[in-house]
């Protein structure tokens, strides 16, 4: 019930119009009022503030560190890059509400009305049409909607997929450059306890290193470990190796990645997630299971490759035998050497020629519009060869790819065919995989990629590359406790790395859309580490964990900005993982054996205490994922009609649990997900997330029990963890945060949307065309007090709150008027001293 639908009750009962008992949930409120007591708590409103008091052993910390800040991290400057980047997003844009308007268009013209249609299916048995033959056609008919005609020229009916090859697997091994450094690579390893191995993407030093030092007899004493720094890596790549060294996975070669471990005691290799490797350090210091570490990719500069670079240096001096490989495509090899004490470079000669680089005379003012002219001019101009375009994101690639069909077919027959290709991490594994095919003869082929084709994947005979100068980066505020996906330029080794794609199979070209000048003055040097641009709580929390504490003293190879470790610093001790001395607490070492953001696993513990363990594993299972709704373009109201079957009045923390109790009530069933419009793989993944989490619940013994239909339980153990996610109704628009009264919206999407919550708590803010809340459940204010006393408290009665200060209305400036003119009681003041005997004057 509501809270007016409750007052308004109330008042029948009062008036005797409604019997109490025919409402126990609000008849002992009505007994309580009789007797006097609860009322005052019923009306009164409460006001919550943060407080002001830094943590102890933070105490004068900020300011001055702020100054001594070790890295500024620059925003490009507002040159022609930045505008450039506008007018390439507007594009994007404009495009996709062409698209909508004519899909509407479409819609209205294609409304039957059903019931002037219906007919008796007995009358004539010669027309009848079976269930089966019925759902085909309408699957053919759903998916030439919504696919568009660019996209199903992609990939051709009855075609085998990815790049076909007659070699035989050992033939295919000895072809790739690492092979013939093979004897050279062992004994340099044997001599160096750390070696830095360089060399170009398709080298072969993924799949063969591991295999080398196996055969060299290394997995005598341990196990052999290589570290990605994607998961999708770290899964594909241990396929491959389980196939070219002949066994099955999770044999003798596995793979661990977050909430999935496919190793056996017989494993040998193991590729995994740099993330996992820091969880077995944090159980194992000295790492006493391996025999060699390899970190792989190691120039893309993840968080956890930072954290291990420091952890595993600090390993070394006391494992002497262990032995530790940092491989990198190229540029940052110097770096890492001058890291770990002048260590040796081994570099791998990849198949490299020259290429000549071609910049802009005059800065442009649209990059989309630019690269799809280049890449015209390219095809119809260049010699044979296929074109590589580098983009920012999938609504970019799908966007450009419907306009250069669209160019492509207004040019008519007689032009060379050009086969549109594009590449993203959300497109399916068949249409990734047409891009390593060579272009039939006479036609070229152009890949549209994000900067996942820079160094994870090579593309044999690209002689053209076209590089606009940008990236989606994700940057953390540590000041609004916000990622944002934000399109920046590129760093000059980023570009420097794009120009040489463009000669793998012969001298090529690389056409760079801005000018040489911005690539002097507007591109910092290398990029950005990602330990200086995401949130750090995780991260200090697990170093916490492993007893380092002295983290501005830490041996980071680019110390993170002080301002960010000093926020994660302060999250950490409201959420009492920290004492006021800024040592761990016993809930903060439960909290590092969970491996998630601290606040989920602070939710997790609190859950136990508060009864109702069971849903609360669901619900972080549930959030683990992206998205569990689905909503196709073409049925977009039916979806958003089953959804709301499941929306919870308290919110959509409560509708995620709704959905999956449901499906687990359907017995786990596939059409149950198709029916609903919920995605049948993300909700397999969740429950094998919750099986995972339920095993870690049981190792630590923490009880798994239901709170059953009192969710009011699971709302404030969820205000344990996410009390610096509140949010208050503002009376003009939209919500206030509480920690910095930035303005966020409720995201059309969420169960609350419409309805009058007035204190809430988000999972997440993501910034789209405005700042909106991701995942909001509705909440009462004294909760938050209750969970993070160190944070808020009840703003005092007898003054006025930081809130309502804000609010008050600022009269407008009068040179005549004393200071407290404006105030009522100074008129009627005014008023009495001009003898007119009234009140008012």
């Amino acid at each position: 019930m509501t809270s007016p639908e409750r007052w308004e009750i109330r008042q029948m009962i009062a008036a005797g119009i409604a019997k109490a008992s025919d409402y126990p949930e609000l008849e002992e409120d009505y007994n309580a009022t009789l007797r006097g007591e609860g009322q005052m708590d019923l009306e009164e409103e409460v006001d919550i503030e943060v407080r002001d008091e830094e943590p102890p052993f933070l105490a004068g910390q900020t300011k001055q560190s702020l100054e001594l800040s070790p890295i500024r991290v620059v925003k490009a400057p507002d040159g022609s890059l930045n505008r450039a980047a506008m007018a390439g997003t507007n594009l994007a844009k404009e495009r996709k509400e062409i698209r909508q308007q004519e899909a509407e268009a479409k819609e209205d013209d294609t409304k039957v009305d059903l019931s002037l249609q219906w007919q008796d299916p007995m009358a004539n048995p010669e027309h009848r049409q079976f269930a089966d033959g019925l759902k085909k056609r309408v699957q053919q008919q759903s998916t030439s909607d919504v696919v568009p005609e660019w996209k199903r020229s992609v990939v051709p009916k009855d075609q085998s997929l990815g790049k076909r090859t007659n070699m035989s697997i050992k033939q295919q091994r000895e072809s790739l450059p690492v092979y013939a450094f093979r004897d050279r690579l062992i004994e340099a390893i044997h001599q160096n306890q750390i070696l830095i191995v360089v060399g170009e993407t398709g080298s072969g030093k993924t799949t063969q290193l591991t295999q080398y030092l196996a055969e060299a007899g290394f997995t005598n004493n341990g196990i052999i470990g290589c570290t990605q720094p994607r998961r999708v890596a770290a899964v594909s790549v241990a396929k491959r190796v389980s196939e070219e060294v002949g066994c099955t996975l999770g044999q003798e070669v596995g793979y661990t990645i977050r909430f999935e471990d496919c190793t056996s005691p017989a494993t040998k290799i193991k590729y995994m997630t740099d993330g996992m490797l820091q969880r077995e350090i944090l159980i194992d210091p000295e790492l006493r299971r391996y025999s060699v570490i390899m970190l792989d990719e190691a120039h893309e500069r993840t968080i956890a490759t930072d954290v291990l670079f420091a952890l595993l240096k600090k390993t070394m001096k006391v494992r002497s035998d262990l032995k530790v490989i940092v491989t990198s495509a190229t540029l940052d090899a110097d770096k890492f050497s001058e890291y770990f004490n002048q260590c040796p470079i081994f570099t791998i000669p990849g198949r490299t020629f020259p290429v000549e680089i071609l910049y802009s005379r005059e800065p442009e003012s649209d990059y989309l519009d630019a690269a799809l002219t280049t890449v015209m001019q390219i095809h119809l101009s260049e010699p044979v060869g296929d074109i590589l375009l580098f983009l920012t994101g999938q609504e970019e690639i799908d966007t450009s790819c419907e306009i250069l069909f669209e160019r492509m077919k207004a040019l008519g027959p007689n032009v060379p065919e050009l086969l549109i290709l594009p590449v993203y991490s959300a497109l399916p594994s068949e249409m990734q995989s047409k891009i390593f095919d060579p272009a039939p003869p006479g036609s070229r082929k152009v890949v549209i990629a994000t900067n996942i084709a820079e160094t994870s994947i090579t593309i044999d005979h690209v002689y053209y590359v076209i590089d606009p100068g940008f990236v989606k980066q994700n940057a953390y505020d540590p000041k609004l406790g916000m990622d944002s996906l934000v399109v920046t330029p590129i760093s000059q080794a980023q570009a420097n790395q794009r120009a040489g794609r463009a000669g793998r199979t012969g001298p090529g070209k690389c056409f760079r859309l801005y000018t040489e000048s911005a690539f002097q003055s507007e591109m910092l040097p290398t990029t950005i580490p990602e330990i200086q641009r995401q949130n750090l709580s995780n991260t200090i929390l697990m170093l916490k964990a492993m007893g380092i504490n002295d983290l501005l003293r830490f041996d980071f190879m680019d110390p993170p900005p002080v301002n960010t470790m000093l926020t994660a610093l302060e999250e950490l001790y409201a959420l009492g993982a920290l004492d006021d001395e800024g040592l761990l607490t016993r809930l903060g070492r439960k909290m590092a054996d969970f491996p998630m953001d601290p606040s989920l696993a602070k939710v997790l513990i609190a859950s136990v205490e508060k009864g109702c363990s069971d849903e609360m594993v669901t619900i972080v299972a549930m959030l683990n994922q992206v998205t569990v709704f689905y909503r196709p373009k073409e049925k977009q109201a039916q979806a958003d009609q089953k959804k709301a079957k499941f929306h919870d009045p308290h919110g959509d923390h409560l509708t995620l649990l709704n959905v999956y109790n449901s499906w687990k009530k359907s017995g786990y069933a596939k059409p149950w997900c198709f029916e609903n419009f919920i995605q049948a793989r993300s909700m397999q993944r969740a429950k094998d997330v919750r099986d995972q989490i339920v095993k870690i619940m049981e190792r630590h013994r923490h009880r798994i029990v239901s709170c059953g239909r009192d969710t009011k339980l699971v709302r404030m153990a969820l205000c344990s963890g996410f009390f610096r996610n509140t949010a208050r109704k503002d009376p003009q628009e939209g919500y206030k945060t509480l920690i910095e009264g930035t303005l966020v919206y409720l995201h059309p999407s969420s169960a609350l949307f419409g309805k009058q919550a007035e204190w809430v708590i988000y999972h997440t803010l993501v910034l789209t065309t405005r700042e909106y809340m991701h995942c909001t459940t509705s909440i009462e204010p004294k909760w938050l007090v209750e969970a993070a006393p160190t944070f808020f408290k009840v703003a005092p009665t007898d003054k006025l709150s930081k809130r309502k200060k804000a609010e008050r209305i600022q009269p407008l400036y009068n040179k005549f008027a004393g200071e407290d003119d404006w105030r009522l009681s100074a008129q009627k003041r005014a008023g009495r001293s001009g003898g007119g005997g009234g009140t008012w004057g």
